[in-house]
């Protein structure tokens, strides 16, 4: 087969199925992000929404706890659900260094992939941290915006639909990872105001499921279908002007 045939079908192919980086919503709840491969729960607080019985009466819930309420969930038909977590942002070892700059794992404006939370609120949701990369502050960090913990003043924490997301908590979120230095304690991300930070399991913080992969069935799109019946046939004509001498 011609070689720039193959390339021009791998080219259409990638323009086909290329899809820009998004959150994308599945329906029945779920959100699916394109980049990290994994769906996520569209409620963020669906611990507390659900009244799940392990938690407090705001949704809150200590980290063992935490991590028995996303193994034990069942929704939309999967069980395979875990908490968001969190691996070396530079893809290798972790650095407990604290940054403003987002280059390390300890600190603010973390977009690495590599942290579910951090990149899902920094980059999903183009939310803002209390600085910027330069350590400046900020007066439109937070879930709000508005550089307030509930969107009126910083008294006392609340709650807001954000993007395609609900019930995002202006507070603090488990993560399923532990702080490898201290067994004891575990990785965390606060959603007041960008910090990835870890502490001990005790606190009673917010925790949201998400699964592997997406929940949704991926369609070769139609333009790439009738190009390969195209192909196909150009294949055919060009084996039987072989098998015919030309």
């Amino acid at each position: 087969m011609n070689k720039k045939l193959i390339a021009a079908c791998v080219l259409v192919l990638s323009a086909s199925t290329g899809a820009h980086a998004s959150l994308i919503d599945r329906g029945n709840g779920l959100l699916y992000d394109n980049v990290l491969n994994v769906t996520w729960l569209q409620d963020a607080n669906y611990a507390g929404t659900s009244g799940y019985a392990g938690a407090n009466y705001l949704g809150q819930m200590d980290w063992t706890t935490a991590k028995t309420w996303a193994a034990d969930l069942v929704y939309g038909g999967y069980s395979d659900w875990r908490l968001a977590s969190n691996s070396p942002v530079n893809g290798s070892s972790f650095n407990y260094n604290y940054a403003r700059d987002g280059s390390t794992d300890y600190g603010y404006n973390i977009t690495s992939p590599h942290s579910e939370l951090a990149y899902m609120y920094h980059v999903n949701l183009s939310l803002k941290s209390y600085y910027d990369t330069t350590g400046n502050d900020q007066s439109d960090f937070g879930i709000f915006g508005t550089g307030t913990y509930n969107g009126v003043d910083q008294s006392s924490y609340g709650q807001a639909n954000v993007g395609l997301v609900n019930n995002l908590q202006s507070y603090a979120y488990w993560s399923g990872s532990e702080y490898a230095p201290n067994p004891g304690s575990a990785w965390d991300f606060l959603t007041v105001n960008g910090n990835q930070d870890y502490g001990t399991k005790f606190p009673q913080l917010y925790a949201w499921a998400v699964r592997p992969g997406d929940v949704a069935a991926v369609p070769v799109p139609g333009a790439f279908w009738l190009f390969g019946s195209g192909l196909v046939g150009l294949m055919g004509l060009r084996r039987r002007g072989s098998i015919g001498g030309f």
